[in-house]
């Protein structure tokens, strides 16, 4: 089966690790992943300046591996980065911000990618609030 994932929700919460489990065992089971699209406080899990304490996992950096390690298309809605400060190197030097902070694995996109990966994909599963 084909899965798309999107994730409102920031690093920090509940429904990010929920999300990230999710996509871990869709591929373990044998499923792909067409898309991984975080848009709205979401974007904050593709922040590569995210900083958990050392007592709680640190999901931007999990992210970032799982969708390096598994080659995976992840894309993180540029609107929404850009109003929260997640910005890549184009983006960085267009709005004169002194570094770019886009963790790997990641691009900025659009929000009819999202629209694109349910089109793609047998089911759309979104992850938002807490």
């Amino acid at each position: 089966m084909k899965f798309a994932i999107a994730l409102f929700a920031p690093a920090h919460a509940p429904s990010s690790r929920r999300a990230l489990r999710f996509a871990e065992a869709c591929l373990a089971g044998g499923h792909e992943i067409v898309r991984l699209f975080f848009y709205q406080d979401g974007v904050h899990s593709a922040s590569a300046n995210v900083v958990a304490p050392q007592d709680e996992p640190n999901l931007s950096a999990e992210w970032s591996a799982f969708v390096v390690e598994h080659k995976l298309d992840g894309v993180v809605c540029i609107a929404a980065a850009l109003r929260r400060g997640v910005l890549n190197a184009e983006e960085s030097q267009r709005y004169g911000r002194p570094a770019d902070n886009l963790a790997a694995g990641w691009e900025l996109s659009g929000l009819g990618q999202l629209h694109e990966a349910a089109q793609m994909a047998d089911r759309l599963v979104s992850f938002g609030g807490n």
